[in-house]
C-alpha cells in the first residue's frame, strides 16, 4: 500500500545502523526465534524487559521411532517458535508436511529499493499457510521481520512484473493487485478467486505502473482514520485474511 516514509524506514537508511547479516546475501540465518515480553515492575512503576523462555526442553524418556524427530532437537530441547505439533521435527519434515495443506492462494511483493516490509508478509504467509511468496525485483530483502518462517515457506523470484504475470498465467493463477488507487474495487466487497497471487507494491510508491498494467483486477482496502495508507505488511496480512474467510476452513487442532 502507498505510504509515506514512517520511522522505521529512515532509521534502516541512515548511514552507520548495523545491518543484519542476512542482509549480505540470500541464505538463511540460523538465528532462534525468541518471544520477547514485557513484565510489571515493582511498586515503583518500572518495567523490565525479559526473554521468555518458549517451547520444551530435552525429551523424557525413550526416544520416539520417527525420521520426523531431529536428534538433535531431542537431546537439546526445541525452543523454536512453531505450534505444539511440530516440537522436535526437522524443518525439513514440518515444511513436508504443511506441503500437503498449503493454501490455493499465492502472495507477491515488488522489492526495489530493499523493503523492510517483505519478513512481515512472509511471516505472515506462513501463519495462513500460502502456496509460496513470490518477490518481485531485487533478490535481496532483510529477513528479519521473517523471524526464521522463510524456512518454512517457499519463495521465489522473478525479475519484474511482468515476468511474475506470465508465471501466473501459466499456473492459472489470476494476478490480483492490492493498493488503494482510483478505480479500485473495495476488497470488502469482491469474492476472491481460489487460485491466485495477491500482488502488493513497494512500499511508499505502492504498485509499480507495471504492475498495475498486468493485475487483472486492483483491490482497495477500506480505512477510516486520517492517514492515508497502511503499509504493506499490514495490508497483506488483511487480504490473505480475506481469502481465508472466503475459502478456508478451520485450522487443524
Amino acid at each position: 500500500m502507498r505510504q509515506t516514509s514512517g520511522v522505521a524506514d529512515e532509521r534502516d537508511g541512515r548511514a552507520g545502523v548495523p545491518r543484519h547479516p542476512a542482509d549480505t546475501d540470500d541464505r538463511q540465518t540460523d538465528t532462534v526465534d525468541h518471544d520477547t515480553v514485557d513484565t510489571a515492575g515493582e511498586d515503583d512503576g518500572e518495567t523490565d524487559a525479559v526473554v521468555a523462555e518458549v517451547g520444551v526442553g530435552p525429551w523424557e524418556g525413550p526416544w520416539p521411532d520417527d525420521p520426523r524427530y531431529d536428534p538433535e532437537l531431542l537431546a537439546n530441547g526445541d525452543r523454536r517458535n512453531v505450534v505444539d505439533r511440530y516440537r522436535y521435527w526437522r524443518v525439513s519434515a514440518i515444511v513436508a508436511d504443511l506441503d500437503t495443506r498449503r493454501h490455493d492462494f499465492h502472495v507477491a511483493i515488488e522489492n526495489w529499493r530493499h523493503d523492510l516490509n517483505i519478513g512481515t508478509v512472509v511471516r505472515t504467509a506462513n501463519a495462513f499457510l500460502a502456496a509460496a511468496v513470490h518477490i518481485v525485483g531485487r533478490r535481496r530483502w532483510n529477513r528479519r521481520g521473517a523471524m526464521v518462517t522463510d524456512r518454512y515457506q517457499h519463495v521465489r523470484y522473478h525479475p519484474d512484473a511482468a515476468a511474475l504475470a506470465e508465471w501466473a498465467r501459466s499456473e492459472d493463477l489470476v494476478l490480483i493487485g492490492v493498493d488503494n488507487l482510483p478505480g479500485a474495487v473495495p476488497i470488502e466487497t469482491v469474492q476472491l478467486p481460489r487460485r491466485c497471487v495477491l500482488l502488493f507494491g513497494q512500499e511508499g510508491p505502492g504498485l509499480s505502473e507495471s504492475a498495475r498494467e498486468h493485475a487483472s483486477l486492483v483491490c482497495s482496502i477500506a480505512q477510516y482514520g486520517s492517514t492515508r495508507s497502511i503499509n504493506a505488511g499490514v495490508a497483506s496480512g488483511i487480504a490473505m485474511h480475506t481469502w481465508i474467510r472466503q475459502h478456508a476452513g478451520p485450522p487443524p487442532a
